[in-house]
């Protein structure tokens, strides 16, 4: 646990003027997309977060987390996510349109990064051992907005990727006393559903076995799993599970 503080540390405190720049891009290019959505805006928007995963595989994991075990195999986690979005732009799955979907919602995701660090100085940390905007977990949560509220068309591998990276976010938890991942880990549940129904809703045309209904209800069904073990493990960490039964 020490090691793993002590990287967030070094990296914060050596990046964050850069971590100030790439929140205040991220912060114009969300709020241009809702107003000024031209195609040099939609490009530079793909191009930003493909520069985030790459961020985090690059200067994060490969720099600043060297002394911990793994970090190179992150890193190619999120090497690989930042290659998706290079894909995303070559063939243009997403457009970056505004969608129909939940946007209150979606600006929820687009604070989350501004409210981790605040987060992390409600429990009691200082800087630059906290976390901050430009992290894994603070990233992913604002991928999963980007995606919920501009992209007609889900690149489902992609936020297959986000959910198994909330999966992993939840063990730090209990690993590394990092309760602020819970905000990733309750998000993406929603967001998935949402992104999976959509997944199915374009296939509803074709015979598939089962039905699409089918698939509806067992997605509806394992996100309320899903949720709920997340409910109880978030019980469980502030001692109220036991204070209930």
């Amino acid at each position: 646990m020490e090691t793993f503080w002590n990287t967030i540390a070094a990296y914060n405190a050596a990046t964050w003027p850069a971590q100030l720049l790439l929140t205040l891009l991220g912060i114009m290019l969300v709020v241009l997309l809702y107003r000024h959505p031209t195609a040099g805006v939609r490009l530079a928007m793909k191009l930003f977060m493909a520069l985030l995963n790459f961020w985090i595989a690059g200067v994060y994991y490969l720099i600043y987390c060297e002394p911990r075990e793994y970090h190179g195999m992150l890193a190619l986690f999120w090497a690989v996510m930042g290659t998706l979005w290079i894909y995303d732009l070559a063939v243009g799955h997403a457009s970056l349109h505004r969608t129909s979907r939940r946007n209150g919602f979606a600006l929820l995701l687009f604070a989350m990064p501004l409210i981790y660090p605040l987060v992390s100085l409600a429990l009691g940390r200082t800087f630059p051992e906290m976390t901050s905007p430009v992290m894994p977990c603070s990233v992913a949560v604002f991928t999963i907005g980007v995606m919920l509220a501009f992209s007609e068309r889900v690149n489902i591998v992609l936020a297959m990727f986000l959910c198994h990276w909330a999966l992993i976010g939840l063990s730090k938890v209990y690993l590394f006393g990092i309760p602020e991942d819970y905000l990733l880990a309750c998000s993406v549940v929603p967001a998935l559903y949402l992104f999976f129904r959509e997944y199915i809703d374009q296939h509803r045309s074709q015979v598939t076995k089962p039905s699409t209904r089918v698939l509806n209800t067992l997605l509806l069904v394992l996100c309320l799993l899903i949720g709920a073990f997340f409910t109880v493990t978030l019980l469980h960490q502030f001692d109220l599970y036991s204070e209930t039964i």
